[in-house]
C-alpha cells in the first residue's frame, strides 16, 4: 500500500518502501543505534544488521485513518540507555516523516531486537 496525499494540483502517492527508507535513515542517525534489525528474526537470521537498501525489512508501516503507524526494529549499542535511545528514535522518525514527506505518524513503536558491543 501507499500513502496518498490530496493537493490542489492532484494526488501524491508515497510508497511504503520510501517511507521505510526515511524511517530507517532517521533511526540509524540516532546515537546509540547500531543498525536496523529484521522484523522476521527466524526467517532472515537474527544476527543480521540490515544495510540501507534493506531498511524496509526492518520497518512495518500501517495505514490508519488520519496518518500512519510505524514499527521500527533496531539493534542498540551496549552501554547506552535503551529507553532514551528509543525515545530519540521515536522523535526523530516523527520529525523526519513530517518534514521530508508531509506524513504524520500517529505512533512510532520501537522494538529493540538486540544489543551489540562495538569494538574500541
Amino acid at each position: 500500500m501507499a500513502v496518498k496525499i490530496q493537493t490542489s494540483s492532484g494526488i501524491i502517492e508515497i510508497s511504503n518502501d520510501v517511507i521505510a527508507t526515511v524511517v530507517g535513515g532517521a533511526a540509524t542517525d540516532v546515537f546509540g543505534i547500531v543498525g536496523m534489525a529484521s522484523k522476521k528474526q527466524i526467517k532472515d537470521n537474527i544476527n543480521e544488521i540490515l544495510r540501507k537498501e534493506n531498511y524496509a525489512r526492518g520497518v512495518v508501516i500501517r495505514q490508519e485513518e488520519n496518518g500512519i503507524a510505524v514499527d521500527v526494529y533496531t539493534i542498540v549499542s551496549y552501554g547506552t540507555k535503551i529507553s532514551e535511545v528509543s525515545r530519540n528514535v521515536q522523535e526523530k522518525v516523527k520529525y523526519n516523516l513530517e518534514t521530508m514527506l508531509g506524513v504524520s505518524a500517529n505512533s512510532v513503536n520501537v522494538f529493540v531486537q538486540g544489543v551489540r558491543v562495538l569494538p574500541d
